[in-house]
């Protein structure tokens, strides 16, 4: 893969599908369906779907293609191919709470790579570049040139008083009782990939989830906190998370600064 190209075509794809997304979510009303997996799906995402599919399919026609949207349609997994959850967060989008993202990876022998994840209703924009390091970009985000970038990484973390970021919809007990075997300075609450780049960028120090995730969701998130320095790793044995997995379904993880010291589940 040409990671100098491919950067600036999946940037300017999250960007057109923030706009698309936001049209829509500023709207006085929108339907709302439930998929198959009793999770819920709105026009903005399945809009999203099909420009970002289009985009890529046109620009790397020899590239696998997973989306979220598309998923009953992968019937088989690889080591390398594009990922991309079109509207991360839908629930956020839904309840209007504006923590919501644009996913868009390159997985390559099960790794994610490069990534970028947008998150249109706060306007943050955070990508790895072609050298694999993760930078947040700032100012108008012009879709057709980037802007200005600050590089990002993760905190030189402090394990007598941490900061903890949780998933804002899918807190549960055993995720608080895991927090607790750390010595927390305090936590925040986020959707989406959002948490990943709340790492990467040293905001938090450490992100558990003890629940249900899909290669899509984390896909994008985790590059962007592998090029600012960062791991995510499985929660029961800590051995690093990979892709392409059959079904496309996550185990639970822990995504961290590797200054944090790992509990054991």
């Amino acid at each position: 893969m040409n990671y100098e190209q491919l950067i600036p075509v999946i940037r300017r794809l999250a960007i057109e599908a923030g706009d698309k997304i936001m049209e829509i979510y500023n709207a006085d009303d929108f339907d709302v369906k439930v998929k198959s997996d009793d999770s819920p799906v709105t026009a903005a995402d399945e809009a999203a779907d099909a420009l970002i599919s289009a985009g890529l399919r046109s620009a790397f026609p020899d590239m696998m293609l997973v989306t979220e949207e598309q998923a009953a349609t992968h019937t088989t997994t690889g080591e390398t191919f594009l990922i991309v959850d079109p509207l991360d967060g839908t629930k956020e989008f839904i309840h209007r709470r504006g923590d919501f993202t644009v996913n868009i990876a390159l997985v390559e022998g099960g790794v994610p790579t490069r990534g970028v994840v947008y998150a249109p209703a706060k306007g943050r924009m955070f990508f790895t570049r072609a050298d694999g390091q993760s930078a947040e970009e700032t100012g108008a985000l012009d879709k057709n040139a980037i802007g200005d970038l600050t590089p990002i990484g993760v905190a030189d973390s402090n394990n007598d008083a941490l900061m903890v970021v949780a998933s804002k919809s899918h807190r549960d007990q055993a995720t608080d009782d895991y927090i607790n075997k750390y010595a927390v300075r305090d936590m925040k609450s986020a959707g989406s990939s959002l948490k990943f780049c709340l790492v990467a960028t040293g905001e938090a120090d450490i992100y558990p989830r003890l629940g249900r995730t899909m290669e899509w969701d984390t896909a994008a998130g985790h590059a962007v906190l592998a090029g600012a320095g960062g791991a995510v790793v499985r929660f029961e044995d800590h051995a690093p998370l990979t892709y392409g997995k059959e079904t496309y379904a996550n185990p639970f993880f822990i995504a961290f600064a590797p200054t944090v010291a790992l509990k054991s589940a």
